[in-house]
């Protein structure tokens, strides 16, 4: 049976993941200004091309980062083996990480800070991205990096912290290590609420693939849409928005919490 690290070592891990998040994407940065010399660095570094790139390096460094820690990376360690889900409940975790993804949007908007931090800024980058930029978007941020999070966070460091915390403080301080990664404040703040939920339903049903799962589909759907334009600026709508989003989700809490009774811990 393999035993337990310290408690310093799960801590150590996201430390070194920052570094080689920072690192790589300097390094990324670097390689994806030198492939495009005729525009200007502004253009590359705030476009598409650099939001893939930092997208690609954040995912390396985080799969590099478990390998480097985890001696022997045991999927059942690391909870990337199927759990307690069902085809079903699947279904309804991607209907509950939509409808939290748009409630949270439409909220940014109604109270002022849809065009400030750097959601605007994303937004601006996949903007009118179509063919294989756009292909190569939804893979990058979608598959790739929903992935890569998905297995560091809710994989490693929520399974580590959960072998010695209860599942709330696991899926709390997880969740709060994966917005600081975010850096900018409202950014940060989507993503702890983001991280909750795909805390919650890793705790649910004992595996961090259905995490990997609803993080990849949602990801996938913001960066389709947002290249086409599909986004909700009036007040109105996003105000019925927000209701019908978020009785949807609460319905879906429920209705998990029911078809997955948690132990108590």
């Amino acid at each position: 049976m393999e035993s337990t690290p310290p408690l310093r070592h799960v801590f150590f891990a996201y430390v070194l993941a920052v570094v080689l998040i920072v690192g790589l994407s300097l390094l990324a940065m670097f390689v994806v200004t030198s492939m495009h010399p005729d525009l200007s660095e502004e253009t590359v570094l705030h476009g598409l091309p650099g939001l893939v790139a930092g997208g690609i390096a954040s995912s390396v460094a985080l799969v590099l980062t478990v390998l480097l820690v985890v001696r022997s990376p045991d999927p059942a360690r690391l909870r990337l083996l199927p759990g307690r889900e069902t085809g079903r409940s699947l279904i309804v975790m991607v209907i509950g990480v939509l409808t939290l993804g748009q409630a949270l949007d439409s909220l940014t908007s109604l109270v002022g800070l849809g065009n400030r931090g750097a959601m605007p800024e994303i937004r601006r980058a996949l903007a009118g991205a179509v063919g294989l930029d756009l292909f190569g978007a939804v893979i990058v941020i979608g598959l790739v990096a929903g992935t890569a999070e998905e297995v560091f966070f809710r994989g490693y460091m929520q399974g580590e912290l959960r072998r010695r915390w209860p599942r709330w403080a696991s899926v709390v301080t997880t969740s709060m290590c994966f917005a600081i990664l975010h850096v900018e404040v409202i950014h940060a703040v989507l993503a702890f609420a983001l991280g909750l939920y795909l805390g919650f339903i890793t705790e649910l049903t004992g595996s961090a693939l259905p995490a990997v799962v609803c993080h990849v589909v949602n990801n996938a759907v913001f960066t389709f849409l947002t290249a086409l334009g599909v986004v909700v600026h009036a007040a109105g709508a996003n105000a019925g928005l927000l209701v019908v989003t978020t009785l949807a989700f609460v319905a879906c809490l429920l209705w998990l919490r029911r078809a997955h009774a948690l132990a108590v811990a």
